[in-house]
């Protein structure tokens, strides 16, 4: 069967070369139209978008207009940037135009891509979101792209970290908005928290393209993002558990590298109930009473920090604090926090300043928000591991787009060694080579640490490491002693400032760089180096005229002299120090060789001693190594070592993918909640007068209160009218002789709810005649909105806690999801209930003293943007650094907040006085 597959694939072509081959004939078309559009004028050429528009109010739609659309960027492209439009950029830029995935090869310019199909919806007016995986990407691209929509008429707007809300307001009206998933997901979990309509900034999703969309959706979408806000400070209860660790021994826990889990034994359980007898921590006689399940949380947060996570693997301590490393992009995330006790387990840990605990305010999946867009599509190098994910979740078809020209590079078998020993030793002797033969090598390593161990290796071996922090300094470094001299530079999360100019030169003849994993670096090596990077540093300073033009003359000549060489001496040769947990990483990495047809090569070297081959590996491979009698230093390459590996990577992928899975149904019942919460919110801030909801809210309660107290079919002897009458003057603050009333003959509970709610109608109406009516309106939306979010709040909490209940109910035979959904709708009913109660109870209560004024809503509380991953427990808290001395980096804060400048004031009354 699988040879009449081939063959058929032979005569009639794969899936994808069909839906490919759909596409060119529009290619046709657009080259069609090029000769016509070289001969207008720039205003001519410009003025096409306004008939654009024009025909698409005349019932034109958006296909109709997608061949002359195009092919009007094309030209637009050419004349601003000095790019033209391939024919494979063209088929990318429809097929993100159908709402698909392009899987497109690194160095195709899948930038340029997006111009087109964002050109062409952008004309709707609704506004289209171009979504990028950092803040240098995004200003990188709205600027350099943004000259193209510019050209055209357009508007570009930039989302980044730091923007006041008037400026992020401005950007999202723009034609074309660019911006992070983290700053798109979070502005419209603030816009939910806002009080009225004018100080939200997004407005609709109508169209978004998600570059490098398999990081984002798919490694990021095991991380919901969350809002959330200080509680208090808890530091001595951390310090006092973290002490208790180092007395523990390895039959006192166990733990499970695979799912991140550690658990104590009975033993370490009889243990640590003494250290907290002494320590007067545990109540009652057990470590597992009610009474003692924060503790023994906290306790297993502690044994996770020491045991599981790794300095300069997992984190680093920078500046006095512990700063995450992200485990697919090998860089540092600033301010993002681990979830649930565990970054302060780990500050712990390492003695440094143990910051509080956060409480969530607002949260949403990747998956859910995206989905709320009417169009989504994505581009990446490396989408078709995971194109039944993409299907299944976001109904996105991975199309993979051919190559401008064919792909050249030479992917080597993997070398297997005994020990992690052996194969450096290979890697070194193999930059020996390289350098010898002036050939570009980059090794690709998965974590700060083993990028050092490397380094620390060739410092021993004679090369010296050059200094990266000084642009200037380290290019003259790379190019002082030509290609054969011993220098090396290392890109990882300690100098992701410098990365773009780092992996810039990592084209040069000869030129050795290390990096952690190259997911999303947004910058292609060249081969021979960057021109425009070099012209930027060398000439930066120099003004225009006559001499600079001369030196970038003799740069670019230099440029293109040293690319030759490189092409000679074989190209950028990669080089991976192991494999990944997921194939695209690995993808990822040998995709920086062999652009545009350029020639080059990679290799991975691996050895038993690798996490993936320990944990996820053949016990097998052990012996069978062993049989061989393999001398040391010696390798074994074999297709079948990949094939084994690739099976491995697999069960990791899939395993992920079930994590995703997961996460995603028990947000889904989250987010029925959530859509409800969020409509009812803007239905109270549009809505002028709310005196119906309220009324309706206020006969609800009574409707309520009568029927807890005198129940269906029972005789007025059977009332509880004295608690009736309590509850009635405890609620509504209302007076009234219930118990009379159950005294008269004939009196049904159909005459208790109407009297109670006439006598409530009249008090709310007595109050709209003492403060006027436009007053009480105002009073009553900021009441009802205030008491919502409130509730809100402690509702997330509550299906936090719920959430790790119900995983336990497995054991008993029952559905957790199942659970989950039954008793989270009992808790949304609960909480609407208390919000009309609440809600009732406030508005008959208040009075408004002084002046009647309208009443200010209350200040959003204090914000921080974080992640949570469900696989470790890892709340990842985002926000930018901020320097106490440095005001710049303080972005907005909010004026209750305690100043950046660590005075222990409050914004308002130190340096926001002086705002």
């Amino acid at each position: 069967m699988a040879g009449l597959g081939a063959l058929a694939r032979k005569i009639f072509g794969s899936a994808n070369d069909r839906k490919v081959k759909s596409f060119r004939a529009k290619v046709q078309q657009i080259n069609a139209l090029e000769d016509g559009l070289k001969n207008l004028s720039d205003d001519q050429l410009r003025a096409r978008t306004d008939e654009f528009r024009q025909e698409l109010q005349n019932g034109k739609t958006l296909d109709d207009l997608r061949v002359p659309a195009f092919a009007t960027v094309r030209e637009a492209a050419r004349r601003a940037l000095g790019q033209r439009h391939y024919d494979v950029q063209l088929i990318g830029g429809m097929v993100l135009n159908s709402g698909q995935i392009a899987e497109m090869r690194t160095g195709e310019g899948k930038t340029l891509v997006a111009t087109a199909p964002v050109y062409l919806n952008a004309l709707t007016g609704n506004g289209v979101h171009v979504v990028t995986v950092n803040d240098y990407l995004a200003q990188r691209d709205s600027e350099w792209m943004g000259q193209v929509y510019k050209f055209l008429g357009l508007t570009t707007g930039c989302i980044v970290h730091g923007l006041s809300d008037e400026e992020r307001r401005a950007a999202y009206e723009a034609d074309v908005t660019y911006g992070t998933n983290n700053e798109f997901g979070f502005d419209y979990l603030r816009d939910n928290m806002k009080h009225d309509r004018e100080s939200m900034v997004q407005r609709d999703h109508n169209f978004a393209i998600v570059d490098e969309v398999d990081s984002i959706l798919v490694d990021e979408a095991r991380t919901p993002l969350i809002i959330s806000g200080p509680l208090e400070d808890r530091s001595e209860f951390y310090n006092t558990v973290d002490a208790f660790i180092p007395h523990l021994t390895e039959e006192d826990y166990e733990l499970d590298e695979k799912q991140r889990s550690a658990t104590f034994t009975e033993e370490g359980n009889e243990k640590l109930e003494g250290l907290l007898s002494e320590a007067e921590l545990l109540k009652g006689d057990s470590l597992y009473d009610v009474e003692n399940v924060s503790v023994v949380h906290h306790l297993q947060q502690a044994l996770k920090a020491h045991k599981l996570f790794q300095r300069d693997k997992d984190y680093i301590v920078r500046n006095n604090e512990v700063v995450i490393i992200d485990e697919f992009t090998g860089r540092m995330m600033p301010g993002r926090r681990f979830s649930e006790g565990l970054h302060q387990a780990l500050e712990a840990r390492e003695k440094v300043r143990i910051q509080p605990e956060n409480q969530t305010l607002a949260s949403i999946t990747f998956q859910n928000y995206f989905r709320m867009y009417d169009k989504l599509a994505g581009m990446t190098g490396t989408a078709s591991t995971e194109a039944d994910e993409f299907a299944d979740i976001y109904g996105l078809e991975v199309v993979e787009i051919p190559t401008n020209l064919p792909v050249s590079r030479v992917d080597s078998d993997d070398e297997v060694y005994r020990t992690a020993e052996e194969k450096y030793g290979a890697i070194v002797k193999l930059i020996d080579d390289c350098k010898e033969r002036g050939q570009p090598i980059l090794v690709g390593t998965t974590s700060i640490e083993k990028s050092e161990y490397l380094a620390d290796r060739l410092k021993k071996h004679g090369y010296k490491q050059i200094d990266v922090t000084d642009p200037k300094a380290f290019a003259e470094a790379q190019m002082k002693d030509g290609p054969k001299s011993k220098v090396f530079a290392v890109l990882n999360a300690r100098y992701h400032e410098q990365e773009a100019m780092i992996i810039s030169e990592a084209g040069l003849p000869g030129a050795v760089t290390i990096a952690t994993n190259m997911a999303g670096r947004g910058t292609d090596i060249q081969l021979g180096g960057n021109p425009d990077q070099r012209v930027a540093i060398e000439l930066g300073d120099m003004p225009k005229g006559e001499e600079q033009s001369a030196k970038e003359t003799t740069i670019r000549a230099e440029v293109e002299e040293l690319k030759q060489k490189a092409l000679q001496a074989g190209g950028l040769y990669v080089v991976g120090t192991e494999r990944h947990e997921s194939r695209r990483i690995d993808n990822q990495l040998r995709g920086r060789s062999g652009r545009q047809g350029d020639p080059g090569h990679s290799k991975f070297f691996l050895s038993l001693e690798d996490d993936l081959m320990r944990i996820f590996g053949s016990d097998r491979m052990d012996s069978m190594l062993q049989k061989l009698g393999l001398e040391e230093g010696e390798a074994i390459t074999h297709p079948w070592i990949n094939r084994a590996l690739a099976k491995a990577q697999q069960k990791v992928e899939a395993r992920n993918f079930d994590i995703r899975k997961n996460l995603l149904k028990f947000d889904d019942v989250m987010n029925d909640q959530r859509k409800v919460v969020f409509e009812q919110r803007i239905e109270l801030m549009d809505g002028e007068a709310l005196q119906d909801t309220v009324a309706d809210m206020r006969h609800d309660v009574i409707e309520d209160l009568v029927a807890r107290h005198i129940p269906e079919r029972a005789y007025p002897e059977q009332w509880d009218t004295e608690g009736l009458e309590e509850e009635v003057r405890t609620v509504l603050s209302l007076d009234l002789p219930v118990k009379e009333w159950a005294s008269e003959e004939g009196i049904a509970d159909e005459e208790v709810k109407s009297r109670l709610k006439r006598a409530a109608d009249e008090a709310m109406a007595q109050k709209a005649a003492k403060y006027t009516p436009d007053i009480m309106r105002q009073v009553e939306k900021a009441i009802l909105l205030q008491t919502l979010d409130n509730l809100w709040r402690e509702h997330l909490g509550n299906l936090d806690h719920l959430r790790s209940v119900v995983a336990f109910r497995g054991y008993a035979q029952r559905d957790p999801l199942q659970e989950y959904k039954t008793e989270s709708f009992t808790l949304f009913e609960g909480m609407l209930a208390q919000l009309r109660q609440i809600t009732t109870s406030q508005l008959l209560r208040v009075e408004l003293v002084q002046e009647p004024t309208i009443p200010e809503p209350a200040p959003l509380p204090e914000m921080h943007p974080q992640h949570i991953n469900p696989q470790t427990g890892e709340n990842e808290f985002e926000s930018a650094e901020r320097d106490p001395n440095n005001p710049a980096t303080w972005g907005k804060v909010g004026r209750n907040e305690p100043c950046p400048c660590g005075s222990g004031k409050k914004f308002k009354h130190c340096h926001g006085a002086l705002v």
